[in-house]
């Protein structure tokens, strides 16, 4: 496919980490495809669902990709991502993000999960319908504008899982791209991983709570997601079952939060 300059544009939110930001943009301005970069600081807190809503505003491309600061999409990234919304072929897109290999187990559990979810998204039974991660997604300009990211979400938790459900439930759930590589930073400890899924539990009762009909996926998924933990290695395995008992804490803690 032959692209036009200007067709496509690349949101990337941040808040106060130059140091990943600039290693983001290098990966950007090398991509072999010219795309306008639309950076939005996040200074005062509002959230990544407000930044991203943010730079579609002030992008110009008819196709908007998202990924995010402390990621590096690899060479060729836009061109495999864009190809099947600009071909009129889907009207959205996702692709792996994946670790580097001085990735830790907590690195390779939080991978084995997105990959997973990604894989399930189109399955019955599946806890995120249409799963798609905002720091490797695309869409078309009209479908963003008819689905924004919803704003009531606080924090970089759930309004990813929530806005591709919605995008699904339309018939535009996003069409996963192999060849659409993202490559994240590395470095998490179990600590700080178990934070993350606490975290993500407490974005998953937001989630629940935004639209009637929303329930946890079913036991198979759940046993599915176990194997592939332990698929990657024992540590990794570990990583993840402690990650599910970390995220119904986030998800109960939240609730409470809701009661008071």
């Amino acid at each position: 496919m032959q692209f036009e300059s200007g067709r496509v544009s690349v949101v990337v939110p941040t808040r106060g980490r130059p140091d990943l930001l600039r290693r983001c943009r290098a990966a950007l301005e090398r991509q072999t495809l010219p795309v306008e970069i639309v950076v939005v600081e996040d200074s005062n807190g509002r959230g990544p669902a407000w930044a991203r809503n943010e730079g579609v505003e002030r992008a110009q491309g008819e196709v908007v990709c998202f990924t995010d600061d402390d990621c590096e999409p690899t060479a060729g990234w836009v061109e495999a991502l864009a190809a099947p919304i600009l071909a009129a072929e889907a009207r959205a897109a996702a692709g792996p993000t994946v670790v580097g290999p001085e990735a830790t187990a907590a690195d390779r559990a939080w991978e084995t999960i997105l990959a997973y979810l990604q894989q399930q998204a189109g399955t019955p039974g599946t806890a995120s319908p249409g799963f798609a991660a905002t720091a490797n997604l695309a869409a078309s300009r009209t479908l963003l504008e008819e689905l924004p990211f919803d704003e009531s979400f606080p924090m970089a938790a759930g309004e990813d899982r929530d806005w591709a459900e919605r995008a699904a439930s339309r018939g535009a759930a996003p069409r996963f791209v192999p060849a659409a590589v993202v490559a994240h930073s590395s470095g998490l400890s179990g600590r700080s991983f178990l934070r993350q899924q606490y975290r993500y539990g407490k974005g998953a009762a937001g989630y629940r709570n935004a639209k009637s009909g929303r329930g946890r996926g079913s036991p198979s998924f759940y046993a599915g997601l176990l194997r592939a933990g332990f698929n990657a290695g024992i540590a990794p395995g570990f990583l993840v079952c402690a990650a599910q008992a970390a995220t119904l804490a986030g998800v109960l803690s939240a609730r409470a939060a809701a009661r008071r």
